[in-house]
């Protein structure tokens, strides 16, 4: 037996635990880099299958040839210029949202810390909602009002929620209040604004991907991507504040700047998918929670989410897509009954916790 209470020949208990921390950190970056394979192959699937159904049933052969430019011109039509667009626009716009709800969750060290109970979405819509029916904007303005209404009601929930000290529970409570006075401001634009603006505006806010076009993706999907990375090169500090804000001081992190950092960014990625699709409800909550439990990382992955986030809205649109209805359903109906299971089961274990 050795001197050092039973370790190996030449290894003290310091590098003992050096080694198993490091074993460890090497067996979740494996588990990660595997959940994210079976999520982009889970991603595929869906995607492939939301090009083959619809009004016009197409088989996994003739998609292929018709994204290879070789079908006939009404598949390469209908998978091109109609399906195309919208299944690619699910999967960047649910990794904006789920991105987003990994940046707020960690922000606020709360579950139910997405835009969405926040009220930042609220906030994104009345915004767009003041740009086109109040100031008659087009689609570059309605995209700015979006984000300075997510933004504004961004500092007004922090303003409330977060005075004196507070921790998240009246942070979640001041954002619920803030979106319930939201939604009664959206409604009293759209029923003073025309008739036929009233109409085009109630359809948007019912959150859907079918009307979606190359021109309006194009340029989305550019802005979104930047703010993923940004978002990427932020969680490394952002994971730092997870711990406290003393800590992370000592650390040699700005608390101040990479806090209003992570906020801006969240807040875009929500006002981006806001403005061209509508708002889309929980997407961004429940995103964050079902990658944590695949990869057992903390709260600011953001590449996880963000893939969950892409599946969650894909499946969400296939859904509708193959249900047995007269009509087009908007995809805010699918995640709302997801999501809204979800918030319930969340809600009743915060509460079993917080008791």
């Amino acid at each position: 037996m050795n001197e050092g209470g039973g370790s190996r020949p030449g290894t003290t208990p310091t590098g003992t635990l050096v080694l198993r921390r490091a074993a460890l950190s090497i067996r979740v970056r494996i588990r990660t880099l595997i959940v994210g394979a079976c999520l982009v192959a889970a991603i595929v699937l869906l995607g492939v299958t939301a090009l083959c159904v619809g009004s016009l049933v197409l088989s996994p052969g003739e998609v292929l040839a018709a994204l290879l430019g070789q079908g006939d011109s009404r598949s390469q039509l209908v998978v091109m210029e109609w399906r195309l667009p919208r299944v690619l626009a699910a999967v960047v716009f649910g990794a904006a949202l789920g991105a987003s709800g990994a940046l707020f969750q960690s922000l606020t060290r709360n579950p139910l810390g997405s835009p969405d109970v926040l009220g930042f979405d609220a906030g994104a819509v009345t915004g767009a909602l003041v740009a086109t029916l109040v100031l008659g904007a087009g689609q570059t303005g309605l995209t700015i009002g979006a984000l300075v209404g997510g933004l504004a009601t961004a500092v007004v929930v922090a303003a409330f929620g977060l005075s004196s000290g507070s921790g998240s529970i009246r942070l979640i409570v001041v954002g619920i209040g803030m979106s319930a006075m939201l939604l009664a401001i959206n409604q009293l634009l759209i029923q003073r604004a025309e008739l036929e603006e009233a109409m085009r505006a109630s359809s948007w806010t019912l959150g859907s991907l079918a009307s979606i076009g190359w021109e309006r993706l194009v340029p989305a999907t550019c802005v979104i991507a930047v703010l993923l990375v940004l978002a990427v090169l932020a969680a490394r500090p952002g994971r730092m504040l997870e711990l406290h804000n003393d800590a992370a001081a000592a650390f040699g992190v700005s608390v101040r700047p990479v806090r209003l950092a992570l906020l801006a960014i969240g807040v875009a990625l929500v006002a981006v998918p806001v403005a061209v699709a509508g708002p889309i409800a929980f997407v961004a909550l429940t995103a964050p929670h079902l990658a944590r439990q695949l990869t057992r990382v903390g709260p600011l992955a953001v590449l996880p989410a963000a893939l969950m986030g892409s599946l969650v809205l894909l499946g969400a649109d296939v859904a509708v897509l193959v249900a047995p209805t007269t009509s087009s359903l908007p995809v805010s109906i699918a995640t709302l009954v997801l999501g809204g299971s979800y918030f319930i089961w969340l809600l009743i274990n915060e509460w079993r916790h917080a008791r």
